[in-house]
């Protein structure tokens, strides 16, 4: 019997939040289940929703500031103060992220993480001990540049001048001056919430993987990738504490590669389950469960390398639970995702993306029935089993067919 669900999505890209997410698929399992105990456990993973569910989780509260967007434009930003009283989620997605960059305005070599290095500035304002930043969803390729100059960095060309904000500027940077840098940053602990599979260059360096994404041409990724090279070199130089690998650390990319940029003034790179899960308790949520549904935009090759539905079947299955996964797009390796017990996409028929990501509350809802409909035929269908089979056949007088000739 299926009397208690555990629905733990994360948000689906430009579409839907995690927790509009786990509305929608609460909605089509009450469509089958009605009298099923639904734990709804909208998940984050460091980007747009983590600063509003970790305050919500621990008590604590929402602060909306004016900070740079991604493009330049002063918007109204937030960062959330944990309910310790001593602990900031800066979610760099509230400023510099993908949603936030007009279709027609994607250059990631002109995006900046500038207003991540104000919320950061708001936050030490606040007095807090502690700052985690979420990395995710970003729509900017810089390095975290833009952030270490609104904490007061210099970055200065071979003449000495500074240079504007964006990730292609990067190829002429020729020293960075850390004199002006916040001097609050030395009496916080940062740590920075991040996939540790992306790393800031080389072939899987994060403007290669993740700048056609964010609207880089083939030309502009390599003006990327170079310009990244230069900065990791420069920053490790003038910058980094020691011993700091900025090319190859695990979550040296996140963000753009925001996490080399934050690594260079001491910040901690952890992986982000480890970090924002434990504020869930998610764990002991999954052990009463006697079915688990989670879901992202696209479950394909790269779930297994630090995607919410992966980490969710990881636990899930320590404890023995069936896992559901629903994706807006099933690609490939999608079927071949550890401890997904069955996946299931929520497109109906072929249909245009404007129209995918309207309906996707619509779609998700309709879809979960459609899949939990099967399960439970599947729960009520006779198990036979061979020895059950041979029993039948002796005693009707029969003989199975056999595939020795």
């Amino acid at each position: 019997m299926l009397n208690r669900v555990v629905v733990a999505p994360s948000g689906f890209k430009e579409s839907l939040s995690a927790e509009a997410a786990a509305d929608a698929i609460a909605a089509g399992v009450r469509r089958v289940l009605p009298d099923a105990e639904l734990d709804l456990v909208p998940l984050v993973d460091g980007g747009e929703g983590t600063a509003v569910a970790l305050a919500a989780a621990t008590a604590g509260k929402v602060v909306t500031v004016p900070a740079t967007g991604p493009v330049g434009e002063t918007i109204a930003a937030h960062f959330a103060l944990l309910g310790d009283g001593d602990t900031s989620v800066v979610e760099m997605a509230a400023v510099a992220g993908l949603s936030l960059v007009p279709r027609d305005l994607r250059d990631p070599g002109a995006t900046t993480t500038y207003g991540v290095g104000e919320l950061i500035r708001s936050a030490l304002d606040r007095g807090v001990r502690r700052i985690l930043v979420g990395c995710g969803d970003s729509g900017t390729s810089d390095g975290g540049a833009g952030a270490l100059q609104a904490l007061g960095a210099r970055l200065l060309d071979e003449q000495g001048e500074e240079l504007p904000v964006g990730g292609r500027e990067l190829t002429r940077l020729h020293r960075v001056d850390p004199r002006g840098l916040d001097a609050r940053l030395a009496d916080v602990e940062l740590l920075v919430a991040c996939n540790p599979y992306n790393v800031l260059c080389g072939e899987r360096g994060v403007a290669r993987v993740f700048g056609p994404q964010k609207g880089a041409t083939p030309e502009q990724v390599e003006q990327l990738s170079a310009g990244l090279e230069n900065w990791a070199f420069v920053l490790t130089r003038d910058v980094a504490v020691p011993d700091t690998n900025l090319r190859y650390g695990p979550g040296t990319g996140a963000s753009g590669g925001l996490g080399a940029g934050l690594a260079a003034l001491g910040a901690r790179l952890l992986p982000r389950f480890d970090v924002l899960l434990d504020h869930l308790d998610l764990d002991a949520r999954l052990a009463r469960a006697d079915l688990v549904v989670t879901a992202e935009g696209a479950l394909d090759h790269q779930t297994p390398r630090g995607k919410v539905p992966a980490e969710v079947a990881r636990r899930a299955k320590l404890h023995g639970r069936p896992v559901l996964a629903l994706a807006g797009t099933l690609g490939e390796g999608a079927h071949q995702v550890p401890g997904v017990d069955a996946c299931h996409g929520i497109l109906p028929a072929p249909m245009e993306l404007a129209e995918a990501l309207l309906r996707a509350s619509e779609l998700l809802t309709d879809a979960t029935e459609r899949a939990l409909r099967m399960i439970v035929l599947g729960t009520r269908l006779p198990v036979v089993s061979e020895a059950s089979q041979a029993v039948q056949a002796d005693l009707s007088g029969t003989q199975r067919p056999s595939s020795v000739r």
